[in-house]
């Protein structure tokens, strides 16, 4: 049996929910400013239920994102509420806390085509925010090999062991929401050595056919799936808010963790849940680790 690290789920997504307020671009970045109440509480809820990883609420916390509506200026304090919030749920347990990073300008918009130096030297500095408080580095939501370069040289001196998780279409999990195929992020784990690839925030149904092709890449591999019906085009629109989303009524605990055990008899040793599974999602997740004989770690 092997050691499965056991990450949490929606953080965004709950808080959203939890706050009752209505959705804004911002997303959980309005919640963490309105109620930071709700940041630690969700995170500890996550490690109550069996996650050892908690991820900052840190993904949409982007000068890009913030100049929108002239709040760059409060990125530093932004990231400091997150890491803090992480910490003090984790309290004296030995979980482990990921800094995440999320896309630079949007999610599932690889025709953005950031640039890669400009967007280095912004991961850098999130990196260098974030890198005395967190165990390791999760970029998130990879849409396109571009996207992965300018985020993997930006954490390339991190000093913190850094995952790389790559979004990939709904339809066809051998390739990235850009069309590329899969494999072509090979020669860029190999240039940047992430200590760990994953596929996060696409349908668990295509989780299958993209591990087949990340687990030939020599790092250790998982995945983390959203719970979407799918990516609508009104998502797709500059500065979406949540609602534009639809969360699927046929991904229960039990199914996404039947789904999650088969990522774990493919080889995947890191699992856990994107946007729309939740705690309950996560603590039947661990049970059934633990019954098959695992150890979460």
């Amino acid at each position: 049996m092997a050691e499965i690290t056991l990450l949490d789920g929606s953080i965004g997504q709950e808080l959203v929910k939890r706050s009752g307020d209505k959705p804004t671009p911002l997303w959980s970045t309005r919640v963490m400013i309105d109620h930071p109440e709700l940041v630690q509480e969700v995170h500890a809820e996550y490690f109550r239920r069996g996650a050892t990883v908690a991820t900052t609420n840190t993904y949409a916390v982007h000068r890009s994102r913030l100049e929108r509506l002239g709040m760059e200026g409060q990125l530093p304090e932004l990231i400091h509420a997150a890491v803090t919030q992480a910490n003090r749920a984790r309290g004296d347990s030995s979980g482990r806390i990921a800094g995440a990073l999320g896309p630079l300008l949007a999610s599932y918009r690889p025709d953005l085509k950031p640039d890669v130096e400009d967007a280095a030297k912004k991961f850098a500095e999130l990196v260098n925010l974030m890198a005395n408080d967190v165990d390791l580095f999760l970029i998130e939501t990879v849409s396109s090999v571009q996207e992965a370069e300018g985020a993997l040289r930006g954490t390339k001196d991190a000093g913190k062991p850094v995952w790389l998780a790559l979004s990939v279409m709904d339809d066809d999990g051998s390739r990235l929401r850009s069309g590329e195929p899969l494999g072509d992020i090979a020669p860029l784990v190999e240039q940047f050595s992430p200590d760990a690839v994953l596929i996060n925030c696409s349908r668990p149904e295509a989780i299958h056919a993209a591990l087949e092709v990340i687990a030939t890449l020599g790092r250790p591999f998982g995945a983390y799936a959203n719970g979407f019906t799918g990516i609508t085009q009104e998502f797709l629109k500059d500065a979406p808010t949540v609602d534009a989303l639809e969360q699927r009524h046929d991904l229960g605990p039990d199914e996404y963790a039947g789904h999650a055990m088969g990522w774990v008899e493919q080889g995947a040793t890191i699992v856990g849940g994107c946007c729309e599974v939740g705690p309950d999602h996560i603590e039947v997740l661990a049970g059934r680790l633990r019954s098959a004989g695992h150890q979460i770690v």
